[in-house]
């Protein structure tokens, strides 16, 4: 072996060791995190924790039921807003790639991608809050829905295009009208990465604070009144998190580590089902 390959060997191996010592850095804050967070949040985490609503000031113990009833109602809402018409904004897309129409749509998604949450979060409380007259949990999950839109849509647009064209010529080669073959033949097929993206899109939001603080505002008790404030484990850890009692204090940490533990279950369960049905985002 001579000078120059060896050379060109240790250059490849002091690369490769480069880069696995990248990825070990960018790892390395979400190792923290979830250490601190675990130290801090599992001594909270009890049957009570799970079952009562927080007590008031200078009384121990109390939970987060009202905060996890109230997440997951403000959740399953901008879920059932949002999927129906990023389905099918992606389905337009990836059906309509020429048209100037779905050109500005897609130019559109991308940029409401990049709005930061806590402007989505005045301009819902400015077009629903105001006129509704009050705070509720259905503007908090109107305000979620549009930021789950951007994610729905282009990881249904993008599955769809995977799809091959030989498909779709076969189901109108039998007759079949458009509607029959987008509902029947395409959607069903992207199924497994549709979902995937709702996934996605679910856990982006679980842990979103600055549009529920214009929106859904929080509230002290179990509330399941769609019109009404309503609590949720962000704004909750938002407020007890920064207040001066060492039981709230506490009660944020825990919630903190449960919240962790939903968004985190999402993305895995995400990644498995991408992995087993072959499908990429």
């Amino acid at each position: 072996m001579n000078d120059r390959l060896k050379l060109r060997i240790f250059k490849n191996k002091a690369m490769q060791g480069v880069i696995i010592a990248l990825t070990f850095l960018c790892v390395l804050p979400l190792a923290f995190i979830l250490i601190y967070i675990i130290k801090s949040g599992i001594t909270a985490i009890n049957w009570d924790f799970i079952t009562n609503i927080p007590k008031p000031v200078g009384e121990t113990g109390g939970g987060v039921a009202n905060a996890l009833l109230g997440t997951l109602i403000i959740i399953v809402v901008a879920t059932v807003i949002a999927v129906p018409i990023g389905i099918l904004c992606g389905v337009y897309l990836s059906e309509n790639k020429k048209s100037k129409i779905a050109y500005w749509a897609s130019v559109c998604v991308d940029i409401l991608q990049g709005v930061p949450s806590i402007v989505i979060g005045i301009v819902a409380y400015f077009w629903i809050v105001r006129p509704m007259g009050g705070f509720s949990a259905l503007s908090g999950s109107i305000a979620l829905a549009i930021m789950m839109f951007p994610i729905i849509i282009r990881s249904t647009e993008e599955t769809l295009k995977l799809i091959p064209d030989s498909l779709k010529e076969a189901a109108y080669a039998l007759g079949m009208p458009t509607h029959k073959v987008i509902l029947k033949v395409i959607v069903p097929c992207g199924f497994s990465g549709i979902i995937s993206g709702v996934m996605l899109s679910v856990a982006r939001i679980a842990g979103e604070t600055a549009p529920l603080l214009f929106t859904a505002f929080g509230n002290p008790f179990i509330e399941t009144n769609l019109l009404k404030p309503m609590q949720s484990l962000p704004l909750l850890i938002f407020n007890y998190a920064t207040s001066s009692y060492k039981d709230w204090q506490n009660l944020a940490w825990g919630a903190s580590l449960v919240l962790l533990v939903f968004v985190l279950a999402l993305n895995l369960l995400t990644k498995l089902m991408t992995r087993k049905w072959k499908v990429q985002l």
